[in-house]
């Protein structure tokens, strides 16, 4: 089994197990905290029904109506400072929820504009990680250079610390921005903060969202889409040193034998035909043999006989073309030094006339 196969086979049953340890997790911790939120909803529905005597179904109207009128505190959500935010989180892939397009032709040009924005989006993304990661090394080479050290040159070890500082400081400076704004605890400011930048984009807790901000606080609204387009430049160029260096992977392996396959190829035998060895085996079909000289046989059908008789007399021929290296001829013709020959005693038989109508070849 190739290199590759065997490598997505076991990411896919990793991922799987970490799908069900996190299930498991999550089920441990938030399960019985939901069942009790459950029960305390169900008790305050029952003593706000008691004491405003209202029935199920007009309470039912009421809780929509309030969950419909929650995005409308944030202002206009749909003029130009609204939609430039909610064509942000289409971009970046995080999509709130916060707001959702009503009409057929918002929800028709939100396809469309996300099949064009997001390849954009992310190539521009990467692109900016890459000049990123090029601006640390340079810095990183000139740190070393005055720090004396033997080598100054940028590893990816060095660049993934830079970029995990990077993300970190950019994180804990927008959670402090975001908690003195919202009014969130610095820890969820910091939550907020991560599931935006990775794009998760749960939208349980969203910026720009009480007190009309969006029409009020141009300074905060640019501050939020300043920190999510950079924070997003800043997980790309960490994408781009660990994510990318994985997948690539696959690529360098699948170059790899393809290469070895070319080499295999290059020096390999294809005989067609019948061929009579020296040792008086007859090969049959085609053979692949690794070797490194070319020997090319020509042979007719008539030069297997030594008679006068003509009896071959077809022209057919069949044409040999044999790679072999040096050290893998002597099983085919020996050679014995001259005191290990055994010759023969009376008269030497004179060599056979040699026709031009006959070839042999070796």
């Amino acid at each position: 089994m190739k290199k590759q196969n065997v490598r997505t086979l076991s990411l896919i049953v990793c991922t799987f197990t970490y799908l069900l340890v996190g299930a498991a997790v999550f089920d441990a911790l938030e399960s019985k905290t939901e069942n009790q939120r459950k029960i305390v909803l169900q008790e305050i529905q029952a003593i706000v029904r008691k004491k405003y005597n209202i029935s199920y179904e007009d309470f039912r109207i009421l809780e929509t109506v309030v969950l419909k009128s929650e995005p409308h505190r944030a202002g206009q959500q749909w003029k130009f400072t609204g939609a430039f935010y909610y064509a942000t989180t289409v971009l970046t892939t995080i999509g709130y929820g916060h707001s959702t397009p009503a009409t057929i032709g918002g929800k028709l040009f939100t396809m469309f504009y996300a099949m064009v924005g997001i390849p954009l989006g992310l190539v521009m993304f990467q692109s900016i990680g890459e000049r990123v990661n090029k601006l640390s090394s340079v810095i990183i080479r000139a740190v070393k250079s005055s720090m004396h050290c033997r080598q100054t040159n940028a590893s990816e070890l060095d660049l993934i610390c830079v970029v995990t500082t990077l993300s970190s400081l950019t994180i804990a400076g927008g959670a402090a921005a975001f908690s003195r704004y919202e009014g969130w605890s610095y820890f969820d400011s910091v939550y907020y903060c991560f599931i935006t930048l990775t794009t998760i984009g749960f939208g349980d807790m969203v910026a720009l969202q009480k007190d009309n901000a969006l029409s009020k606080k141009p300074e905060y609204v640019m501050f939020a889409l300043i920190f999510i387009l950079f924070g997003l430049a800043i997980v790309a160029a960490s994408l781009n040193l660990l994510v990318l260096r994985f997948v690539t992977m696959n690529t360098e392996d699948e170059r790899r034998d393809e290469a070895q396959a070319m080499q295999a190829l290059a020096g390999a035998v294809r005989l067609e035909g019948d061929v009579i060895t020296a040792n008086g085996s007859i090969l049959s079909g085609q053979f692949g043999h690794h070797c490194t000289e070319t020997t090319s046989l020509e042979i007719e059908e008539t030069s297997v006989c030594s008679c006068h008789c003509g009896c071959f007399t077809s022209n057919n021929r069949n044409r040999f073309t044999a790679k072999r290296s040096p050290t893998q001829i002597k099983h085919l013709l020996p050679i014995l030094p001259m005191h290990e020959l055994h010759l023969p005693h009376g008269p030497v038989v004179p060599p056979p006339a040699i026709y031009p109508n006959h070839r042999a070849s070796i």
